[in-house]
């Protein structure tokens, strides 16, 4: 009953989770007093679009209009990997001390709350960007009715016409052409002096635009649509919120605020950033290649039944999860590539699965660290402690990692998962290598007071070998690869995801194989009696060699030896 009732509060977690997993995002914030909120951070093709909705912003406390500060900054990455403005400036707010004249890729929204306007600046090559403020939908409907209507009276004037209708037509081009030249003329008067206000003018519509900020009750809501119109504007654009006050007091942002925000990314053929477009297909085929090692080492158990210990199943166990895991995952960001949003089914699916192989992976790793069932059979004190850790923090990180991907990034909560994902990755990574090194310092032991020094030394060659693949697979996926991420262009970063797969595919591949069911296998070869077999020497000359033993014979083999050649 127990069981069943926290696998039932462990879904209803996961529905609920799911509603926010999505890249039509939608995050409602209630009392918060964050000077910098990072919405969304979105890699934009030529006629991607954004869409940004505040339906609601209220503030808790009644104070000054005029000492308050808030709005939006849309900031292009200054290189194609790495996001700007990611360090919060504490003196200053973003706001206020960024202004037309730095040049800055950077459009900001800022809201004057007494006058309820918003006063929208462009800077840099943000200026080519075509953003449209409130009722941008009315008006591109209106052009749309407008352009249909042209094209309409386009293809009248192409039918063939009358005599009588090429005389209306001749008399009507003579008034057209009278007045062309009117402001022919006016343009040749205006070129003495009033043409420079003009540019002035256009100069500032392009530079600055105010739009209303709408107000109702003390509810403030605003409204605006961003376009990639050419590839000159592709790449990787973050998207925050702001709120800039200082009291008199000196503390900064001692007022709270209540936000309810939309916001829709997208490019032109799915609701996937750039660097994630290619997902969807690369985890259907690591799915498929990590489902094809698991029946090859499956088949390879059946053949070799003698040599087969329960690690090896649960080996087995832990491939097939991987596959299906990954699998799942590809079916959660196909449908967000779709419709915008992740299907619940799917997605409560691969996060049962992502939770399962985690703690399989983590458990498979301990006891082959460990030495049970290879070097003894029953886990001593301090082997059972580490799994007493390493398991319930392997969940833990699990966990987090579920509710990263399932929170948006605005709330506050993202950001303590993400640093309790991250503290308690290394602490489970750092962990578990210590049964690895307790195996070989006690095969060490071993190999000085035994009689069988050459086995022992084997295989404390092999758990060296397996201790540098594990150091070498949590240094990959944990610095190497995110540093390639934050390196490598904007609609590249799934090359992140492509290195980490594929190291994790070579490491079972690896450890599968030094560990394979095979009877020359030194992992694999069960105490034998010194009267019948002394191995005193181990052939380390080179690395194909690591597994070569060269055996003495005793006295007793060698007379049946004579005898039977006699």
């Amino acid at each position: 009953m127990m069981a069943g009732r926290g696998a039932e509060s462990l879904l209803l977690l996961f529905l609920f989770l799911i509603e926010a997993s999505a890249r039509i995002h939608r995050l409602t914030l209630k009392g918060d007093t964050r000077s910098r909120i990072h919405l969304n951070t979105f890699g934009f093709y030529t006629n991607g679009t954004l869409e940004v909705n505040l339906t609601s912003l209220q503030l808790r406390k009644d104070i000054d209009r005029d000492k308050i500060t808030m709005g939006f900054s849309l900031s292009k990455t200054k290189t194609d990997g790495v996001v700007a403005y990611t360090v919060d400036d504490s003196d200053k707010c973003l706001l206020d001390k960024y202004n037309v004249s730095f040049g800055e890729s950077l459009t900001l929204f800022i809201f004057d709350l007494k006058q309820n306007k918003v006063f929208m600046q462009k800077q840099g090559q943000q200026k080519k960007l075509s953003i449209s403020g409130p009722d941008y939908r009315k008006n591109s409907e209106a052009k749309d009715a407008a352009n249909v209507k042209k094209d309409n009276s386009q293809t009248k004037a192409k039918e063939p016409k009358g005599d009588d209708q090429k005389e209306k037509d001749n008399k009507s081009g003579t008034k057209t052409r009278k007045k062309r030249e009117a402001p022919q003329s006016q343009s040749k008067d205006a070129a003495k002096g009033q043409v420079e206000p003009v540019k002035e003018k256009k100069k500032a519509e392009v530079d600055q635009e105010v739009f209303e900020l709408k107000n109702v009750k003390g509810i403030y809501n605003f409204n605006f649509f961003v376009k990639i119109v050419s590839p000159a504007e592709e790449g990787l654009y973050t998207l925050s919120f702001h709120n800039c006050h200082k009291a008199a007091s000196g503390k900064k942002n001692d007022f709270a605020f209540d936000m309810t925000i939309e916001i829709t990314a997208r490019n032109p053929r799915n609701y996937l950033s750039a660097g994630e477009i290619p997902l969807p297909l690369l985890y259907l085929v690591m799915s498929g290649f990590f489902f094809v090692a698991a029946l090859f080492w499956v088949s390879l158990l059946l053949k070799h039944r003698s040599s087969v210990f329960k690690i090896h199943w649960l080996m087995a166990a832990l491939a097939f999860t991987k596959s299906v895991s990954i699998l799942f995952h590809a079916i959660n960001y196909y449908f967000i590539a779709v419709k915008g949003s992740a299907i619940e089914g799917w997605a409560v699916m691969y996060y049962i699965t992502h939770l399962l192989k985690g703690a399989l992976l983590f458990i498979t790793l301990a006891l082959i660290g460990t030495g049970w069932a290879f070097v003894k059979y029953i886990l001593s004190d301090k082997d059972k402690k580490i799994f007493m850790i390493v398991i319930p923090l392997q969940v833990l990180a699990n966990t987090a990692y579920i509710i990263i991907e399932s929170t948006e990034e605005g709330t506050s909560e993202y950001a303590l998962w993400k640093e309790i994902l991250f503290l308690v990755d290394l602490i489970c990574c750092g962990a578990i290598l210590f049964p690895v090194v307790w195996s070989i310092r006690h095969l060490q032991e071993a190999s000085s007071t035994d009689g069988k020094a050459a086995m022992n030394l084997a295989k404390l060659k092999l758990f060296r070998h397996f201790y540098v693949m594990i150091v070498c697979y949590i240094y990959f996926t944990r610095i190497i690869a995110i540093l390639l991420k934050f390196t490598v262009p904007f609609q590249w970063q799934w090359m992140y995801n492509f290195l980490v797969e594929v190291s994790t595919l070579v490491f079972f591949v690896l450890t599968g194989y030094k560990f394979r069911p095979a009877s020359n296998n030194p992992y694999l070869q069960l105490p034998q009696d010194e009267e019948d077999v002394t191995m005193d020497e181990v052939l380390t000359g080179s690395g194909l060699l690591a597994s070569v033993t060269r055996v003495k014979k005793s006295n007793h083999e060698r007379e049946q030896i004579r005898d039977s050649s006699v």
